[in-house]
């Protein structure tokens, strides 16, 4: 996102519209909850305390953009794109972006109940003093996700291609298709804890 101070961003007005085109626009406090802006295109734009609960963006373009204080139930984001994005102290239910491709995107504080990134093409995530509920990785092509300072109660990896994945710095409850972590690396207390479900996965009986 573009920090320099002279930039001059336009407060949004009205509703958001399907194929929209957002580039350099501030929305502040703004409730888009139940909004159709599917198939837009938002550039180097700041959403501040956003209401985004079932807001529809399947298929947008996210770019420079800036999402802090946002809170929702669910926030769709399907098959959309998303480079140099970063969500910032955001609470939500869910946080759909299924099939989705993210290139250089940070996830720093709140909390999201479930975060869906099944069949996502991943290009650097970093989630950074985040508590979530389920990260759903299912069939994703991820390379480079750092996880950092985090707390997720289920992985769901089955499925999915890692490379270039820390998860040292993450509390991990319950990791589901835990053969999937071939490309990722984990702690020696990870491991301890991973112990039995790796011995299942691999047919180890251990007596």
């Amino acid at each position: 996102m573009n920090e320099d101070a002279a930039v001059v961003r336009e407060p949004f007005r009205g509703a958001l519209e399907v194929e929209g085109d957002y580039e350099l626009v501030t929305f502040d406090g703004a409730d888009l909850s139940g909004q159709d802006g599917r198939e837009s295109r938002f550039v180097d734009c700041v959403l501040t305390r956003c209401t985004l609960d079932e807001t529809r963006l399947d298929r947008s373009h996210l770019v420079e953009t800036m999402l802090d204080g946002a809170h929702a139930t669910t926030v769709h984001l399907r098959d959309g794109s998303w480079r140099q994005v970063t969500w910032a102290d955001c609470r939500l239910g869910a946080l759909v972006a299924t099939g989705a491709r993210l290139d250089d995107v940070t996830i720093r504080g709140g909390k999201i109940d479930f975060l869906a990134l099944a069949g996502a093409t991943v290009h650097q995530l970093r989630l950074e003093g985040v508590t979530i509920g389920e990260l759903g990785l299912g069939g994703a092509n991820v390379r480079r996700l750092d996880l950092v300072d985090c707390r997720v109660d289920r992985l769901d990896a089955a499925g999915a291609t890692l490379r270039e994945c820390d998860l040292r710095g993450a509390e991990i409850a319950v990791v589901d298709g835990i053969a999937a972590l071939g490309g990722a690396t984990i702690s020696p207390d990870q491991a301890v804890a991973l112990a039995p479900a790796l011995a299942a996965a691999l047919r180890i009986r251990v007596e």
